[in-house]
């Protein structure tokens, strides 16, 4: 009978991501039995040691797996469904979270839900709820197919803290199925912290006029310690790169801090960062939608307020 939650672990840069944590902590909060967790890769089995609050770790480390692709994942993370039968499996809200999960849901017959901020168990059933129409609601969803799956937004989600690592089980895999083969990769340099990490995001929309406006986006950005975010119509005009962008086809973010800079606060963008604790907006527009879910906002034009709030900041950093 399945039983317990299986999370995906994942790594970035040789460490375990963030995201891994706050699965852990999600899935010993629903209170459904063992937690797991399944870590798939290439040289992928010396982190197993890293991963803390689990009972198990399943682990498929192949070398047909040092790239990301679709149905490779998906066949690896099968065999170990097969092998933990859980109740419930959780992922990441990632870029490979949010393409497996569907993939790996039609594998096993089931569902997923999508991009969830919530999750519990009632009467033996998990319940995910998710923000709908650009945050403007939310919507619950509930399982009849097992396991359910969900993947997690992060950031949404208290951190397991402490705990050892669990036992490792080697899983046997099959990559003869593999139909797809990564034959070029082209990384995106960026300094400073990821977007997706970062307590503070400052981003600017169209309304900045030309990429020039970015740069006073740049130096708050830069002064706060955070990153550098951007509407969807300021990637389409390349004024920032795509990487940058935040909103439903773009990056979820969840930082303490939301700086946005000339952003009308379409649905589409909403949807990306409105999970943020504080949202402060800056638009010459009165009636922009922004300001109906900002927490302080400021009426005029970011060429006369940005001077203003940088010269704030660096009083306020000098001063100690």
């Amino acid at each position: 009978m399945a039983n317990g939650v299986l999370i995906l672990a994942e790594v970035a840069d040789g460490a375990i991501a963030s995201v891994t944590q706050e699965l852990i902590g999600a899935a010993q909060r629903l209170n459904a039995g063992p937690v797991s967790a399944m870590l798939l890769g290439s040289g992928v089995e010396v982190a197993a040691a890293k991963i803390t609050g689990v009972e198990k770790t399943y682990v498929v480390d192949d070398a047909a797996l040092a790239d990301y692709t679709t149905d490779g994942f998906t066949q690896a993370a099968a065999a170990v469904a097969k092998e933990a039968d859980p109740a419930v499996i959780l992922l990441g809200q990632t870029n490979i979270g949010r393409d497996l999960g569907p993939a790996l849901a039609y594998r096993l017959g089931t569902a997923v839900a999508m991009d969830t901020i919530a999750l519990e168990m009632q009467d033996g059933r998990l319940h995910s709820t998710r923000p709908a129409y650009g945050g403007n609601a939310r919507a619950v969803n509930s399982f009849s197919a097992t396991p359910a799956i969900a993947t997690v937004r992060p950031k949404s989600q208290n951190a397991a803290e402490g705990g050892s690592a669990g036992a490792v089980a080697k899983v046997a895999f099959d990559a003869s199925g593999i139909r797809t083969k990564v034959v070029d990769r082209k990384v995106a340099t960026a300094e400073g912290v990821r977007l997706e990490d970062a307590e503070v995001v400052v981003a600017g929309g169209r309304g900045l006029g030309g990429p020039e406006g970015f740069a006073q986006i740049e130096e708050l950005a830069h002064m706060l310690g955070g990153a550098v975010g951007a509407s969807r119509a300021v990637a389409d005009l390349g004024w920032r790169p795509v990487a940058e962008q935040v909103g439903l086809t773009g990056k979820v973010v969840s930082p303490t801090l939301y700086i946005a800079v000339a952003i009308s606060g379409a649905s589409q963008h909403m949807a990306g960062c409105s999970g943020s604790k504080n949202i402060v907006a800056i638009n010459k527009d009165a009636d922009a939608n922004i300001f109906k879910t900002s927490r302080f906002g400021i009426v005029g034009d970011f060429k006369v307020v940005m001077p203003a709030l940088v010269a704030a900041v660096k009083k306020v950093q000098a001063e100690g």
